[in-house]
């Protein structure tokens, strides 16, 4: 019963996106073979027929939140449900804006967020979006030095502009991160930096490994990964134990959601678990560099979401 999903967003003072693409050669062709054998003693063997499924004229139908998952019929995503689609348009960047009022932000007052979101072609604003895990907008924002978390949903206020206030609690930077799907399009995972002025800036994040069982409001949820090692660009499978696991449930459509990001903030991942089976939630993680990584994930159980973090450091993979 899992509802995973994965995507990756690296960038220094920028958006950047890396968002998988299907590709098909021109040339591939899946041969089915059916043989049924003579049902009468001396009658010669039935002729063995050859059915064939031609890739490039049949359509491959994939998820867009996930474009792993693919079928060569309509349905749903065994992930995240959302329905697979047939011609998915190529992949085409978003502008996102971010602007804060008031400007600039202020530590410890209310501040809010306001993405502006306009289309590659004519810079026009975006007006129809795909709910995606029951919502149209998913932010993270995360401080420099990784004390501070917080996944909310802006509100679709018109013309493209979505509203999120936030209270950020020091001076320094912030990275925030959009994650919407414009309707026609493909979803997009857009991060941008934000400043706050002031004298008392935390220095940045230091980490080393922390696997220990965290807790929170009414969770306990602990950590394994295999391998023991992360190494950077393989897969790394985490599963984590929750703890009681009566009552557990899901959170926005999924059994978990994960905010992967490095001590620089220069790579940040939102995934979702590949399964769920009982106590044991599972992600397949790639993290992309040597690097130290803080790893937020929620859970919900009786209505009461639980939030913990891990440090996971990942080394050079073995030549």
């Amino acid at each position: 019963m899992g509802t995973p999903g994965t995507k990756a967003q690296g960038g220094v003072d920028g958006a950047l996106r890396a968002i998988p693409v299907l590709v098909v050669c021109g040339s591939i062709v899946a041969a089915a073979t059916a043989y049924r054998a003579a049902d009468t003693i001396g009658r010669a063997p039935a002729r063995r027929t050859i059915a064939t499924f031609d890739v490039r004229k049949s359509a491959v139908y994939v998820c867009p939140m996930d474009p792993d998952v693919r079928s060569n019929g309509p349905g749903t995503c065994r992930r995240c449900g959302m329905t697979l689609l047939a011609g998915i348009p190529d992949p085409v960047e978003f502008h996102l804006d971010l602007t804060t009022a008031p400007s600039p932000p202020q530590p410890l007052r209310t501040t809010t967020l306001e993405f502006s979101v306009h289309d590659p072609w004519k810079d026009r604003p975006v007006h129809d979006f795909v709910t995606v895990h029951e919502k149209l907008f998913h932010a993270f924002v995360v401080s420099q030095d990784l004390s501070y978390f917080n996944h909310g949903h802006p509100t679709l206020q018109g013309d493209g502009v979505f509203t999120f206030p936030v209270v950020l609690p020091t001076s320094g930077m912030f990275r925030v991160l959009g994650d919407f799907y414009p309707n026609g399009a493909t979803p997009q995972l857009i991060a941008e930096t934000l400043v706050v002025p002031g004298g008392d800036v935390p220095a940045p994040a230091t980490l080393s490994r922390d696997y220990a069982t965290k807790s929170d409001q009414n969770l306990r949820v602990s950590l394994t990964t295999l391998p023991e090692q992360a190494a950077a660009g393989t897969r790394t499978q985490m599963t984590f134990r929750i703890d009681p696991v009566e009552g557990f449930e899901k959170y926005l459509g999924a059994w978990g959601h994960m905010l992967a990001a490095s001590d620089d903030l220069i790579d940040m991942m939102h995934l979702h678990p590949i399964r769920a089976d009982g106590a044991d939630v599972r992600f397949d993680v790639v993290f992309p560099r040597p690097h130290p990584y803080r790893v937020w994930v929620q859970f919900q159980r009786k209505g009461v979401v639980n939030t913990v973090h891990f440090d996971v450091p990942v080394e050079e993979a073995p030549k």
